[in-house]
């Protein structure tokens, strides 16, 4: 029988069995996807396992800084082993360069590449978070990425005005270390920080504090809710002394996005 083409590809996706073998399998068992993984299973031309099932917290996160435009690209992988091997390393140099050239649905041009290396290296291999930024005229685009065992596992992009290179790097390391989910309190949603405060009158209800000094204490606690992840209100991570606002002065952070494995 006449098999479908999308069949034979998530055949192949989920067993790790060549194209045609999968298209066989498909063949011999009427098209019945069960019956074909059985069929390779039982040829031994099936991974031992469906790769579609396993956990894939390894990997890495590619950055690429060209002109005004930035980009992270975060490929998943099972083990640090496939996350170290220069042919993984080698797509996510590609991925993150056509996301600078083209935008993040570009990513889509190497789905079938994708597919391959999957085969090529028996892992669940699927792609994380994509990140462009396009900096505006006259901004200060710059990046920091840790790396472990040769690979990026810590990427962060940062667009400034008015800034320094060394000023937005400074921020850049700044960021991966304090990991801020904002950047400023205005940017905060209304219902995390209702939730945040009930919380914390909770907290400070059960430590016995007065009622009458509740919610002098609660302001204050906020306030350091807001230094954990506003990046303006975060002490700055080389002198705790200073806030990310007094490092950067009259300069401003237009964006930033941090991209990490695990």
């Amino acid at each position: 029988m006449a098999v479908n083409a999308k069949d034979v590809q998530a055949l192949r996706q989920s067993t790790g069995a060549g194209m045609m073998d999968c298209k066989k399998a498909l063949e011999e068992n009427n098209g019945d996807v069960e019956d074909a993984k059985q069929w390779l299973r039982e040829k031994g031309l099936a991974a031992s396992a469906k790769r579609d099932d396993r956990e894939n917290t390894q990997g890495l996160v590619a950055l690429l800084i060209e002109g005004n435009v930035g980009a992270i690209v975060k490929l998943k992988c099972e083990t640090d082993f496939v996350a170290a091997s220069d042919q993984f390393k080698a797509e996510a140099a590609e991925l993150v360069k056509l996301v600078v050239a083209k935008g993040t649905a570009a990513v889509a041009e190497r789905s079938t590449i994708l597919d391959d290396l999957r085969i090529t290296l028996k892992e669940k291999i699927e792609l994380g978070d994509v990140v462009r930024i396009e900096g505006k005229p006259g901004s200060t685009l710059d990046s920091y990425v840790h790396m472990q065992g040769g690979r990026g596992v810590n990427a962060v992009l940062v667009e400034m005005s008015g800034a320094s290179t060394e000023l937005a790097h400074d921020v850049a390391v700044h960021i991966a270390f304090a990991r801020p989910k904002y950047l400023k309190r205005d940017d905060v949603p209304d219902d995390v920080v209702a939730h945040e405060r009930a919380t914390l009158e909770t907290i400070s209800r059960n430590e016995g504090k007065p009622e009458a000094a509740l919610a002098k204490v609660v302001e204050g606690r906020i306030g350091g809710f807001f230094k954990d992840v506003c990046l303006l209100d975060q002490p700055y991570a080389k002198d705790d002394k200073v806030s990310i606002a007094q490092l950067i002065g009259s300069a401003s952070i237009i964006a930033f996005a941090q991209v990490e494995i695990g």
